[in-house]
């Protein structure tokens, strides 16, 4: 029955796109977005502009990829990767001023923002930090109370999302190890970036069907797993991309764009 279960779910891939800047190429992003089902557009503030924004979400629609706002702290020189402390009503412009950006160019093509996902630092303090998690859930649930948060599994951000009886899914690394406290492997340490499709595929694979995340000291901490990120900056990132899509098929694994997964129907 279990068995059963598992393949018929339903799952969802994601990529961090638009990202233009001194520290990262978009040359990928459109052969990224004939693969991913969802789009976390960067707003500017850390990468990208209006000329990117517009191609993301013009292709994205082409494609029927669901769109995204990537909001981080205002610190292009950093890629939105350096820790800020900011008072409530700094991170709740924040979010709002990088969605509404968004959404103005989503909504010259005709389409809809329909998830946020925050960037880098701002994303792994909240990770960390319940009251921040609190202040961005609180934040995305005013600005639109359809709109899906998207959340590292098990990390403050879904505790708050679940307070808040917001709509959330959570996610997982495709192309990240993990500690045995669940946290990402620091970027700092040499085992960190999963960067041999194959070993992403089989990676990402076991923790759907277990609904578990694999640490990479071999043990397993059961979670909750709607969505799978694959980072559009490593070499590897296409080939990823595409292993782990054919090899979820051939797995009896239906991927779909996050608004129109059947959780948030």
């Amino acid at each position: 029955m279990l068995y059963l279960q598992l393949m018929s779910m339903e799952i969802n891939i994601n990529c961090d796109l638009g990202e233009k800047s001194k520290h990262h190429s978009n040359k990928y992003d459109p052969e990224l977005l004939e693969i991913v089902n969802s789009a976390n557009i960067a707003c500017g503030y850390h990468a990208g502009d209006e000329e990117t924004m517009n191609q993301v979400v013009k292709i994205s629609k082409k494609n029927g990829v669901s769109i995204g706002a990537h909001p981080s702290f205002n610190d292009p020189e950093n890629f939105g990767r350096e820790r800020i402390n900011l008072s409530e009503n700094e991170i709740r412009k924040l979010i709002i001023d990088q969605y509404e950006i968004l959404q103005k160019i989503a909504t010259s093509h005709g389409e809809i923002v329909s998830h946020v996902k925050p960037h880098g630092a701002l994303n792994n303090m909240a990770c960390e930090d319940m009251e921040l998690a609190t202040i961005l859930a609180k934040t995305i649930r005013e600005i639109n109370s359809d709109l899906i948060y998207l959340v590292p599994t098990g990390s403050k951000m879904q505790d708050a999302a679940k307070k808040l009886n917001m709509k959330y899914a959570s996610e997982i690394f495709a192309d990240r190890n993990y500690e045995d406290d669940g946290n990402l492997v620091s970027r700092k340490k040499s085992y960190a970036l999963i960067t041999d499709p194959e070993q992403a595929k089989k990676h990402v694979l076991k923790m759907v069907q277990t609904q578990s995340l694999n640490c990479h000291s071999g043990k397993q901490i059961p979670c909750e797993i709607d969505t799978v990120c694959i980072h559009g900056d490593n070499l590897s990132s296409l080939a990823t991309a595409q292993s782990i899509k054919k090899n979820l098929i051939e797995n009896n694994l239906e991927l779909k764009t996050l608004n129109k997964m059947k959780k948030f129907i």
